[in-house]
């Protein structure tokens, strides 16, 4: 199978997310693809996440119980020491050897993988998606990043750019929105709009 994973704290997963998993799926004639919610992300040591691992695994798995081909993925999730990407990709490759990887990236992260820990065993088991949205991101600098990329990785280095519309939307803006008492309607799925209300989130 060919297997899309995009991995975020997701605090809370927003449309943004869901219409990336899409283009994912859609563009690369993807089986599947795999929301990955952080456990204890390394590059955020230190720093609360807000909400435990469990409540945003919920939150994702509410936003995308109605699509057949996305799937709660929760490795990281169960792992109490950090997650590096290098170990958590290497993992999924050993148990499903038969399979094809495709890692989802945003545009920002496509310049600073040099500085992900162990960058070239990331590269080494799976294809790199990195979203591209067109009225944000020049393609031309990205293309120049990935030849720069296989330059220094090996030439066998896959990565490939994904078009995909942007959402004017974070979570850290939902946040703040909820905490002000303003809508979220829209911008995230009714489930899980309801899921913050129900429980107080971010309040």
């Amino acid at each position: 199978m060919k297997i899309g994973i995009m991995g975020g704290t997701f605090n809370p997963i927003h449309n943004g997310h869901l219409m990336l998993g899409e283009y994912s799926y859609r563009s690369y004639r993807l089986d599947q693809v795999w929301f990955m919610p952080n456990g204890n992300p390394p590059h955020k040591a230190g720093i609360s996440t807000s909400y435990s691992a469990d409540i945003r695994a919920r939150m994702t798995e509410l936003a995308i119980q109605d699509v057949p081909y996305f799937r709660l993925e929760d490795y990281e999730v169960k792992r109490q020491e950090p997650s590096y990407s290098y170990q958590t990709l290497e993992h999924f490759k050993e148990v499903y050897p038969e399979d094809s990887f495709y890692f989802i990236i945003g545009a920002d992260s496509l310049f600073n993988i040099n500085k992900w820990m162990k960058p070239e065993r990331i590269l080494k088991v799976c294809t790199i998606l990195a979203a591209f949205r067109g009225d944000k991101d020049n393609s031309e600098i990205m293309n120049r990043q990935i030849e720069l990329l296989k330059e220094q990785y090996g030439a066998d280095t896959d990565i490939r750019l994904l078009s995909s519309p942007l959402m004017k939307v974070s979570s850290h803006e939902l946040r703040e929105m909820v905490s002000e008492g303003k809508s979220i309607s829209g911008l995230v799925p009714e489930t899980v709009e309801q899921y913050i209300k129900e429980n107080g989130l971010y309040r």
